[in-house]
């Protein structure tokens, strides 16, 4: 997989970081949710187990490209 990096929030070069993928999927680089409340939460939604679930900035997906058509 290829990763063409997006943007970031971040002033320290760490995360949060967005990436485009060459698979027609994106990447984020998020803080991992360790919350048991939000992971039982998500996992009650449906979320796999091989799964997990980061949390991002809203402003962060202001680098994603918009629909333009």
């Amino acid at each position: 997989m290829k990763l063409s990096f997006l943007g970031t929030t971040s002033t320290g070069g760490q995360c949060p970081n967005l990436y485009e993928t060459d698979r027609d999927t994106y990447v984020v680089q998020g803080y991992k949710i360790t919350d048991p409340e939000a992971l039982a939460a998500l996992h009650e939604r449906g979320m796999p187990a091989t799964e997990t679930a980061v949390e991002i900035p809203k402003t962060l997906l202001n680098f994603a490209p918009r629909n333009t058509a």
